[in-house]
């Protein structure tokens, strides 16, 4: 008799092919070794040796839209051509759909801004005034039916601080804020400090927790690489090595980080109210993003957890970038989305997307990689901010989700008709990818054609 996927029987199997270092205060997760004792019998589930390697979702959202004028994408496979924006995905193009044309239609003439946003990940209707009532999200849908496998069920994380207080069309900005709801009236609160989310990842806490989590491990490391494959050790290295290179990164925001506590009780003021830097965010974008995605990247890499979601930019993004020679912040220009300012924030935040599935692309896993065994998602709230058009939005994915869903096209379903250009049909499909199977969500109960 076989079991369900998620039964505890293959919970036990799916548990034996986990190996961990552990050190005093830390526990870390390692990428599937193939020549410890367990992974054959692991792989050897009611999907056959598919089942070996596990799927990922994980979505990246950037408020407000793109620049339209250069967001398109024609051709398939090695001779797609990407336009302007896209073009960081250049390298990847043969694992990238670029799909354009839709829409959550519930969300077209409610108003501005966080009546576009607040269902972006869940098709429902939401709610003005004091009371906010949304829908579970995407993500947490899927967190919910296979985080049960993973010691963390979702990652959700963001580079920027969520609002208070309403909109002027009397929508929470709590909508605006987050993209990820574990249900109709709660999001899910964003991690944004990159030091807490690493802690996360890695169980790092209590008095050792300012100590290298690696140096803390590192006799049970040597200890492992001793019975492992050549390969294997070549494997644990290149990780090891990748660990390094980011806690390098989080000790010093993570004393940036105490600092502004400091300065906070200082004050009696409460952090969330400070500005960035002063509250301990990283001062430079390029870095916080960066740190994210390399912190999901571990986490999908080592099984730690296989849904993440990143909120690069909010809805009403009061985010600057220096870097890029633009001095007007990421709403206002918005406004002018045609402009060569704001194509530059949109390309910058699409290279965030290429960094990340690189990144996955970078990491073996039996034939193919973690890319392939994944799916990312990009996805803006609106079309353009100049007229805040959301009558279609902006979508990427990038991986193939073990094969099960193809790459390397450009998808169009502008002229389908509105009931086959839904989001949530999208939705519907990823899902039955990974494993969850729904009769309908949101506002649709069809998958979404050719995907």
């Amino acid at each position: 008799m076989s079991h369900p996927l998620n039964s505890c029987h293959d919970r036990r199997l799916v548990l034996s092919r986990r190996t961990f270092l552990r050190g005093v205060g830390v526990t870390m997760a390692l990428p599937l070794l193939e020549s410890l004792p367990g992974v054959k019998l692991a792989a050897a589930t009611e999907e056959g040796a598919a089942a070996a390697y596990p799927k990922r979702f994980g979505v990246l959202f950037m408020g407000n839209g793109i620049s339209p004028n250069n967001w398109s994408a024609q051709g398939a496979g090695a001779e797609m051509q990407l336009s302007k924006t896209l073009s960081p995905l250049e390298a990847l193009k043969g694992k990238t759909n670029v799909i354009h044309g839709l829409f959550n239609k519930l969300a077209t003439g409610q108003g501005i801004h966080p009546a576009m946003t607040g269902q972006l990940l869940s098709g429902v209707r939401i709610q003005k005034g004091a009371i906010i009532h949304s829908g579970i999200s995407l993500d947490q849908v899927i967190a919910n039916h296979i985080g049960q496998d993973t010691l963390q069920p979702s990652m959700v994380l963001a580079c920027e601080q969520p609002m208070s207080g309403y909109h002027e069309s009397n929508f929470s900005n709590a909508y605006s804020s987050h993209i990820s709801w574990q249900n109709a009236d709660s999001p899910v609160p964003n991690e944004m400090y990159p030091s807490l989310a690493f802690d996360s990842l890695f169980e790092n806490g209590g008095s050792q927790r300012n100590i290298s989590v690696l140096d803390r491990v590192k006799d049970h490391a040597a200890r492992l690489s001793r019975k492992i494959s050549s390969s294997d050790q070549g494997k644990l290295e290149e990780y090891l090595g990748s660990v390094r290179d980011v806690e390098k990164s989080i000790e010093r925001m993570r004393a940036d980080k105490d600092k502004a506590e400091d300065r906070a009780k200082g004050k009696g003021q409460p952090m969330f109210t400070m500005k960035r830097p002063e509250n301990g965010l990283p001062e430079d974008l390029r870095d916080h993003a960066r740190l994210m995605c390399d912190i999901i990247a571990l986490g999908f890499q080592t099984d730690k957890t296989r849904v993440a979601s990143l909120l690069l930019a909010r809805d009403l993004s009061a985010l600057y970038y220096p870097f890029l020679g633009v001095k007007d912040s990421h709403h206002g220009l918005s406004h002018n989305a045609t402009s060569d300012a704001y194509e530059s924030i949109s390309r910058f935040h699409v290279s965030q997307l290429a960094y990340l599935a690189k990144r996955l692309d970078d990491m073996p896993e039996g034939e193919g990689t973690v890319l392939d065994n994944s799916c990312l998602m990009f996805i803006s709230n609106m079309w353009s901010g100049t007229g805040h058009d959301n009558r279609k939005v902006p979508i990427i994915t990038v991986g193939g989700l073990g094969g099960t869903l193809k790459t390397g096209r450009s998808l169009n379903y502008l002229d389908a008709g509105d009931d086959n250009r839904k989001l949530c049909s999208l939705y519907l499909g990823i899902m039955d990818r990974m494993g969850v199977k729904l009769d309908h969500f949101g506002d649709a109960d069809e998958r979404l054609a050719d995907l």
